[in-house]
């Protein structure tokens, strides 16, 4: 049933491809293949975490292709896995949706084939067991958001953006590039399970370790390798900005998780406090930055850099409730950030064209529906109580706060500057006296509400019950944490 997550995306935008894109009909007909492709991928991964025990800490679904000389190409699910497959095929028909009506000035085709394949790509992330691809499809999803911010972005310096994107991240995947090579060229295969099997040297792992994690810490990002995603986020369709926030990022965390934890745990101890500076470092930076920020989109972006610092204190904590808690806190903003984006780069661009905080005023006298949306997405991203932030946030604290308290105080600053900035942001739209500079338009429409109000309830629902995914993941977390060898199962 896995393959079928990495097969229908792909089937849909062939199809997608063979309708011609020359009357309003046919475009119409374009959509919605892709947005239907896009439900039916979700609904099969739900019928997939229904079926999923988390019981046990094996892989399962597991679906072998030994055709393949060069690597293993299996997939497979384990605990951790199975939420951020979840999260991308929820998250795709979301961007899809959203960018629904804004995109007729140009091909649409392109743009839901584009989006289709990058759903398969990032499915494979997640779901391979072997080392090697993880790198392709690690990679695989550059070119694509290159053409996409190019051929759909609405900047001025987009060409820029796209670049920055695209050589940061290739420059820094190279090192993930030679490590692989290098655990190949010992042990004759990049298979997880053999990896994991396998005693590797201390002084070894040091030098593979370094090379993951530079590779990990351009795609979180941390500092001083973080000016891409700004950028990117600034000049991307809001579609684009949704799949970075939303499940790109999360590649890092996966990869935190799966390779530097699970395979060279000895590095990964020893690298702790420099991992930790660098993600203090970077909260600290990054938050001071968002506070005087200006435009709309940017300020998202870098308080997206301030939450993944959060997560990879959670998950150098060494700690159980450390790595649940960073788990939780990327799951909540992969569904928290998309919404910010959908109110700033999609509600408000959409109708005043302008994403500088200091033409927006007053929204509130003629937008009051939207306005309670925005301030609930506001208050989760500041993380309070009943929400999936706050509980994410505090797990990871704690658990760094059993390893070294100083620097859980350090990044529990992160509570008063997303306050800072997150609040200025609302504030600063919402109310005071309706801008001369702007026209009275309608509130949100009954799309752009459905898709508000979706994501709500998941924030707020699994925020009052996080043992949902907490329980689900308990097992798994402890195997990778104490290092118990993960067997496949069919």
């Amino acid at each position: 049933m896995l393959q079928l997550l990495l097969i229908i995306p792909i089937i849909g935008a062939l199809l997608t491809a063979l309708v011609p894109e020359t009357t309003v009909e046919n475009k119409q007909k374009i959509k919605n293949i892709g947005i239907t492709t896009a439900m039916i991928n979700f609904f099969i991964s739900i019928i997939i975490f229904v079926l999923f025990d988390s019981s046990t800490n094996e892989y399962q679904f597991v679906t072998q292709f030994t055709q393949l000389s060069f690597c293993e190409f299996n997939v497979g699910l384990d605990g951790i896995s199975i939420y951020f497959v979840l999260l991308t095929t929820f998250i795709t028909p979301i961007a899809l949706i959203s960018n629904y009506n804004n995109i007729n000035n140009k091909s649409i085709k392109l743009f839901f084939i584009s989006f289709l394949l990058l759903e398969t790509l990032q499915i494979a992330v997640f779901v391979v067991l072997d080392l090697f691809l993880f790198y392709i499809f690690f990679e695989s999803v550059l070119p694509i958001l290159f053409i996409i911010i190019l051929v759909y972005g609405s900047g001025q310096n987009k060409e820029r953006s796209a670049l920055l994107f695209f050589l940061y991240t290739l420059a820094g995947s190279l090192f993930m590039l030679l490590a692989v090579l290098q655990i190949y060229s010992h042990l004759g295969t990049t298979d997880y399970t053999i990896i994991s099997l396998t005693e590797i040297s201390l002084e070894s792992q040091k030098i593979l370790w370094l090379g993951f994690f530079i590779a990990l810490a351009v795609k979180t990002p941390l500092f001083p390798v973080h000016i891409w995603l700004p950028k990117a986020h600034s000049d991307a369709p809001l579609a684009a900005s949704i799949l970075l926030a939303g499940t790109i990022l999360k590649f890092a965390t996966f990869g935190m998780l799966r390779i530097l934890i699970s395979f060279l745990p000895d590095a990964t101890h020893y690298f702790s406090p420099l991992v930790q500076t660098i993600a203090i470092i970077t909260l600290i930076y990054a938050s001071l930055t968002t506070v005087v920020q200006g435009d709309t989109k940017e300020l998202i972006a870098y308080s997206s850099i301030c939450h993944m610092a959060i997560v990879v204190l959670g998950i150098f904590s060494n700690s159980i409730q450390g790595i649940e808690g960073a788990i939780l806190l990327a799951l909540a903003h992969g569904i928290v950030s998309p919404a910010l984006f959908i109110c700033v780069g999609g509600i408000i661009y959409d109708r005043y064209h302008t994403r500088n905080i200091q033409y927006l005023r007053g929204l509130v006298h003629i937008m009051p529906v939207f306005t309670i949306l925005f301030f609930i997405f506001i208050l989760a991203n500041t993380g309070v109580p009943l929400t999936l932030n706050w509980i994410g946030e505090q797990l990871s604290l704690i658990g760094i706060w059993e390893r070294s308290p100083i620097v859980a105080a350090l990044g529990a600053t992160s509570i008063v500057f997303s306050a800072c900035y997150s609040i200025y942001l609302y504030n600063r739209i919402s109310y005071g006296i309706f801008s001369p500079f702007l026209s009275p338009i309608v509130d949100i429409t009954r799309r752009e509400f459905h898709i508000l109000i979706t994501l709500l309830i998941l924030t707020v629902l699994f925020g009052i019950f996080p043992n949902v995914i907490l329980d689900s993941i308990h097992v798994s977390v402890s195997n990778i944490l104490f290092q118990n060898p993960l067997s496949p199962r069919g």
